[in-house]
């Protein structure tokens, strides 16, 4: 399974947005209630509409819309509660609770989240809920939803998703379920084993050549190609990566194609992403005026809008079944560490792609490239034509240089052409 662009946060249905206060810091609980997450307030819970986003034949419409431009809505989902939740009051018992008696909030220490309530997946009354929470998926896919990205599915526990998972593809077959975790990498392997469709990974935080071919050899080459399926997201609401806050645009363009064409199925964040929007909290991986926290407008017609470069990008891997697979990376020899190049070709040899990247967002690179003749039919002359930028080469054998410079683009995708016919391929002349 394939997707273009995957753009989260998806749709919050639930919950009000904290405002930020002076000096970017949160509103206190009694200032704003609510939570960024979509957890519920007093207006209702996982299965309302805040009235400030609109009602649920509003939501209908926008589904009905997306399907229109050929797009699915997804949704967050995050298990736990606010504290104006409607399950408080309707069922305190589901909550882990004080000495005193109170309802416990999150921690993580030093941290404390007093505006959000862990769920008590083992207490006491764990049938119902379970099973309100299943009701809580299957409401959504009522309105056509198809796509969940679980939020922290690796601080629930497993059989608690082995339970949702088959229950609701017991009604929804084609149902998609994202884990969003960043755990132990046992632990995200886990979780794809007890049923969800694709999960998050380190690509985000793997720039160089060793590490990026390292980390993708080890997926790909593995017993984990089986079950585990990645989605390689360049940036999230909760990350924006050092190689975006110093790249500038060739930068988010590297990350773009890397993440394309490594993967069948990626994703990035909005218009954040799109217009290089890479100011961050000083010291830390958090953007500056983050839309978990306030209202942003965007300017989607700007002209240096990465736009039509990421629909460029989007066309070449519908349009090539090489980039659909997984399990056919082959990472090639480039002579310069700063360039990382690697092929993909379709199961039935009618599609070959070789992605060759410039890591470096601030510098022109060049090297020599090698296609092995066994693998390209390199022998003679042969053409490969740059889906990106559209420039077309005439190579001879093994051995090609390629030079990259990000202020043009930072990356080739080369479609790999049959050889080219001379007038000695015909009869007369031989």
């Amino acid at each position: 399974m394939g997707f273009d662009v995957l753009y989260i946060p998806p749709i919050h249905p639930i919950g009000a947005a904290h405002r930020k206060g002076k000096n970017n810091s949160l509103l206190t609980e009694q200032e704003d209630p609510g939570s960024p997450w979509a957890i519920g307030s007093a207006e209702g819970g996982h299965k309302s509409i805040h009235p400030e986003l609109g009602s649920i034949e509003d939501f209908d419409e926008l589904v009905k819309s997306a399907k229109s431009h050929d797009l699915d809505i997804a949704i967050d989902i995050a298990f736990q509660c606010s504290p104006d939740h409607p399950y408080v009051k309707e069922h305190p018992e589901w909550f882990y609770h004080r000495p005193d008696g109170s309802i416990r909030y999150a921690e993580n220490p030093p941290k404390k989240y007093e505006d959000i309530y862990p769920i008590n997946f083992e207490c006491d009354n764990w049938q119902a809920l379970w099973a309100e929470l299943k009701d809580v998926v299957l409401f959504w896919v009522s309105h056509g939803v198809k796509i969940f990205r679980v939020d922290n599915p690796h601080t629930k526990p497993f059989t608690f998703w082995e339970y949702l998972i088959e229950e609701v593809r017991r009604e929804a077959p084609d149902t998609v379920f994202l884990a969003e975790a960043f755990a132990r990498p046992n632990i995200m392997y886990h979780l794809a084993k007890v049923g969800f469709s694709q999960s998050y990974t380190y690509f985000t935080w793997r720039n160089t050549k060793f590490e990026l071919t390292k980390y993708f050899t080890d997926l790909y080459s593995s017993p984990l190609v089986d079950y585990f399926r990645p989605n390689l997201f360049a940036n999230t609401p909760d990350i924006n990566p050092e190689f975006l806050q110093y790249g500038g645009r060739p930068g988010h363009m590297i990350r773009l194609v890397l993440a394309a064409t490594l993967g069948a199925t990626y994703g990035i964040y909005g218009p954040v992403f799109e217009l290089c929007a890479s100011e961050a909290m000083p010291g830390s991986e958090e953007y500056k005026d983050s839309e978990k926290y306030e209202v942003r407008n965007w300017d989607h017609k700007r002209a240096d809008s990465l736009s039509d470069f990421i629909a460029r990008v989007n066309r070449i891997r519908r349009n090539n079944p090489a980039l659909h697979q997984n399990r056919n990376l082959n990472f090639l020899r480039i002579d310069n560490d700063e360039m990382l190049a690697f092929a993909k070709t379709s199961e039935d040899g009618m599609s070959s792609i070789v992605t060759v990247v410039n890591l470096s967002p601030h510098f022109a690179q060049e090297g020599t490239l090698f296609l092995p003749n066994k693998d390209f039919g390199t022998e003679q002359s042969y053409q490969v034509h740059d889906l990106i930028t559209g420039m077309r080469f005439l190579w001879n054998g093994e051995a090609n240089f390629v030079r990259l410079d990000p202020k043009v683009s930072p990356a080739f995708v080369f479609k790999i052409l049959k050889k080219i016919r001379t007038e000695r391929d015909f009869d007369y002349f031989l």
